[in-house]
């Protein structure tokens, strides 16, 4: 009889989980639908800071495209990539619901803050990619042109539109995801991986780490580089912070 209750709890937390996934999926798919119609508008706003970058510099800007299906399967992209950063709260949300029933009240507690704080960082991330170090890195690319006094030929920038939006969304995705490190570093410390004790002793090779990582996730250029690294060992600071208050959280419990 336990057999059979066990294997009929089994299914059941199957039938949760494939329902929340069709629920997941289908609003993804709907929003990325939706942001098809819109796709030339979300274009436009990833190419605004090349536009401004290159407003005052008395040349005329375009974007072009070399195959006739570059340009459908480049809105395709930016509305699937657009849907995918709107929904990710709804994702989450659906894998709480099919976790929660199973948590007691302290865990439920415990895990609640990393649901909000993990979109919260990756749209810190991709709004510090976007204000600062895309304008930043687009005028440093700009300096190499020339106007063909020193070579035969002037160098000029002629960008492509599906690799703009590649680039884009490669230091969205790399600082968003970076920016998930004190959750990471959290995570880890409430299960006993790692203490405050640990990260302050092991930063002198973490510091090596975060810019070997940023120089393999960015292009290989100083500004994005050291664009990355920089909050990442901020972020890295802040962690221990929050990795001790766990702690002390934790000697709080046990002393009562």
């Amino acid at each position: 009889m336990n057999n059979e209750e066990n294997e009929g709890g089994f299914i059941s937390h199957l039938t949760e989980l494939r329902k929340r996934l069709i629920h997941s999926f289908l609003f993804l798919f709907l929003f990325f639908i939706g942001c098809y119609f819109f796709a030339e508008n979300i274009y436009g706003f990833l190419v605004d800071p090349f536009a401004k970058a290159v407003k005052d510099d008395g040349s005329e800007r375009r974007l072009i495209f070399t195959a006739l299906q570059e340009t459908f399967l480049t809105y395709l992209k930016v509305s699937f990539f657009t849907a995918f950063f709107v929904t990710c709260p709804f994702i989450l949300m659906q894998i709480w619901k099919f976790i929660a029933p199973g948590l007691y009240k302290h865990e439920k507690l415990a895990i609640m803050p990393y649901l909000i704080l993990t979109p919260l960082l990756f749209l810190l991330g991709g709004m510090l990619v976007y204000y600062l170090i895309m304008p930043l890195a687009i005028k440093f690319f700009l300096s190499f042109e020339s106007s063909g006094l020193s070579t035969s030929l002037p160098i000029q920038l002629e960008a492509k539109v599906n690799e703009y939006l590649s680039l884009v969304m490669k230091l969205i995705f790399a600082f968003g995801l970076s920016f998930q490190l004190p959750v990471v570093l959290s995570l880890l410390a409430r299960v006993g991986i790692v203490d405050s004790q640990f990260l302050k002793d092991r930063r002198k090779y973490v510091v090596v780490i975060i810019f070997a990582a940023a120089a393999l996730l960015t292009p290989p250029d100083p500004i994005t580089q050291i664009g990355l690294a920089i909050p990442l060992l901020i972020l890295y600071e802040l962690s221990i912070f929050s990795v001790k208050f766990i702690e002390n959280k934790n000697l709080e419990k046990t002393d009562a």
